[in-house]
C-alpha cells in the first residue's frame, strides 16, 4: 500500500465522518493505493462507529495523549507513506496532492505550512498566529537548520520506514516537534508546501492549552539543541571569565573610570564555574543522545578524536589535576590564616589566591563528578536496560 492518511480522535463525532469520506474521496480520485486509519484515543461520542461506517480503519490507542495516539497510529499504518492530520475539520483532506508529489520525489518530512496556504478568519487564536507559532518556528529554524516555516502544522507527511526508525517517543503535544527535531538530527530530507487552515467544527474547547503546550514545545527544543542552550553561552561565559579572573589575580585592573578588583574577580570566579557547568552539561546531552540513538553519531574527525579521548578514566585524571593544586593552595592559605587567629582577611592578595583555589577544587571537583555519572549512565546503556525499559 502507497499511502496512509492518519488521524488521530477523540470525541469527534460532529467532524470525523467528514474528514474520513474526504480524504477517501481524495484517495479515489488520485488513483492511489490507501487507506484512512483513524487512531483512536478513547473515544466515548460514536466517533469510532462514525469513522467505521464512513470507510476508515479504526485502532484503539489505550495511552492518552496526542503523541500518543499518533505513535499508535504509526506503528499501525500499512502505507508506505504517511500523511497525518486532526479529524477536527480544520485542514483539507480533498486536497493532499502537493504531499503526495514531495513524498514520491524523495522528501521524507512535508511539513504543511498554514502561514503561505492561507489562515481563514477565527482558524487560529490571535497569539498562536502572532505569537506562539512565529517564535517556536524561528527558534525551531535556528536550533535545528531547517528551512520550515510552521514547525507546529499538524498536517504533515513523511515516509513510514524513515519515522519509525527515528524512535519518537513523546506523548503529548510536543510530539509534533519531537518528529521535526528528529528528523533533523537523522538528516531526514524535509520540505514544506503551503496548506490551508479553516475554522475546526466542534462544539467544545479544542485540546491544545496555550501556554501549557507552547511551554512543552519550548522545553523539548531547547534539551534537544544543547548547543544553543549549554555549549554557546556556557563557552562565551568561561572564556570572559576565565580571562577576567586571570587578569585581576595579578592585581587590579582600570577599564577607563571603572576599577576592578577583588570583588569583581569573585563574580569572575562564579562566571566560570557556571560556564564550566553548562559546557559540562552541553556535552553530556550531546553524548547520551549519540550514545542512546536520539542524536545521529558525530561525523566530525576532531569531535570523534575528542570523544575518545574523554574517558572516565581521562575525566578522572583531570579532575584530581585541577582538584589536588587546589586544596594543596586552600591548606596552605588556611595554615597562614590560622596562623593570624582566623580573623577578617583585609589582603587583597590573600583573597584573590583563596579565590583561585577555590575555583580550581570546584571545577576538579565537577569535572570528577561528571566523569563518574557519564560512566554510570554508560553502564545502564550498555547493559540494554533503557531499551528493555523501552520495550515495557
Amino acid at each position: 500500500m502507497e499511502l496512509t492518511i492518519l488521524m488521530p480522535c477523540l470525541n469527534e463525532a460532529l467532524t470525523v465522518e467528514k474528514c474520513v469520506r474526504s480524504a477517501l474521496d481524495f484517495i479515489q480520485r488520485s488513483g492511489i493505493d490507501g487507506e484512512v486509519l483513524i487512531a483512536d484515543n478513547g473515544s466515548s461520542d460514536g466517533s469510532k462507529m462514525l469513522a467505521n461506517r464512513a470507510g476508515a480503519r479504526v485502532v484503539d490507542i489505550c495511552e492518552r495523549g496526542y503523541g500518543a495516539a499518533l505513535l499508535g497510529g504509526i506503528k499501525s499504518a500499512r502505507g508506505k507513506y504517511i500523511i497525518m492530520g486532526d479529524a477536527d475539520d480544520s485542514y483539507d483532506f480533498s486536497n493532499l496532492q502537493g504531499f503526495v508529489a514531495e513524498l514520491r520525489a524523495g522528501a521524507q518530512l512535508v511539513m504543511g505550512n498554514r502561514f503561505k496556504g492561507g489562515i481563514e478568519p477565527g482558524a487560529m487564536p490571535f497569539l498562536h498566529r502572532w505569537l506562539g507559532n512565529p517564535v517556536l518556528s524561528a527558534l525551531g529554524r535556528l536550533f535545528f537548520r531547517l528551512p520550515v516555516g510552521d514547525f507546529h502544522c499538524g498536517l504533515r507527511g513523511f515516509e513510514t520506514k524513515a519515522i519509525r526508525e527515528i524512535h519518537l517517543t513523546g506523548t503529548g503535544m510536543e510530539f509534533a516537534t519531537e518528529m521535526v527535531a528528529k528528523a533533523a538530527m537523522a538528516g531526514l530530507r524535509v520540505v514544506e508546501v503551503a496548506t490551508t487552515l479553516k475554522p475546526d467544527g466542534r462544539d467544545r474547547p479544542p485540546h491544545l492549552r496555550t501556554w501549557r503546550d507552547g511551554w512543552r514545545h519550548l522545553r523539548f527544543m531547547l534539551l534537544f539543541s544543547p548547543l544553543w542552550l549549554f555549549l554557546l553561552p556556557g563557552g562565551l561565559l568561561l572564556m570572559l571569565s576565565v580571562v577576567g579572573l586571570l587578569a585581576l589575580w595579578q592585581g587590579p585592573v582600570r577599564l577607563g573610570p571603572l576599577g576592578l578588583d577583588v570583588h569583581t574577580m569573585m563574580f569572575c570566579s562564579i562566571g566560570t564555574m557556571l560556564g564550566f557547568l553548562a559546557i559540562q552539561w552541553g556535552s553530556m546531552i550531546q553524548w547520551l543522545g549519540a550514545k542512546s540513538g536520539m542524536r545521529p553519531q558525530p561525523s566530525n574527525q576532531l569531535v570523534k578524536m575528542v570523544s575518545r579521548f574523554c574517558s572516565i578514566e581521562t575525566g578522572l585524571f583531570a579532575g584530581l589535576a585541577l582538584f589536588l593544586p587546589g586544596l594543596w593552595w586552600a591548606l596552605v592559605l588556611t595554615n597562614t590564616w590560622a596562623q593570624q587567629g582566623f580573623g577578617t582577611i583585609f589582603e587583597a592578595d590573600v583573597l584573590r589566591n583563596v579565590i583561585l583555589a577555590g575555583t580550581l577544587m570546584v571545577i576538579g571537583a565537577q569535572t570528577i563528578g561528571g566523569s563518574l555519572f557519564a560512566g554510570a549512565l554508560r553502564a545502564v546503556i550498555d547493559s540494554g536496560f533503557m531499551r528493555l525499559r523501552a520495550g515495557n
